[in-house]
């Protein structure tokens, strides 16, 4: 059985999870240094594992975005991303002013458009850099 905790996923189990779902790798020192300043977490672990995770980051009151959404493929298909963004959608129903602009990365925009996110595009692109 799983267990939920509304709280960043630990530094080692964000590594593991972004390795194992296919997420560009992040260094130990920029989790170390990024996974705390999070405005919310939330991470799903059966034992000490981590097989679930997503984050809120942003300025709190004007901006917020939604990331690090992923899901061990061994426990896809299973609702758990779905229980990911509710908690977080949550969390947003919460502490989102009005005019607030929630923003993703839709690697799976069907999972995303049941929450009530849609394509920006033509009206505008995404745009990303990596360093």
């Amino acid at each position: 059985m799983y267990t939920v905790v509304e709280n960043v996923a630990p530094v080692e189990g964000f590594l593991r999870l972004r390795e194992v779902a296919g997420l560009t790798p992040r260094t130990r020192a920029a989790a170390e240094k990024g996974l705390p300043n999070s405005l919310y977490g939330i991470h799903i672990k059966i034992g000490s594992q981590t097989i679930a995770m997503g984050r809120v980051v942003g300025d709190g009151a004007l901006n917020f975005e939604i990331v690090d959404v992923a899901v061990d493929p061994k426990y896809q298909g299973q609702g758990l991303g779905r229980l990911v963004m509710r908690h977080m959608m949550s969390y947003l129903d919460r502490e989102a002013m009005p005019s607030a602009y929630i923003t993703l990365m839709a690697d799976v925009p069907e999972l995303y458009e049941k929450f009530g996110f849609k394509l920006s595009s033509p009206e505008s692109e995404g745009m990303y850099m990596l360093k």
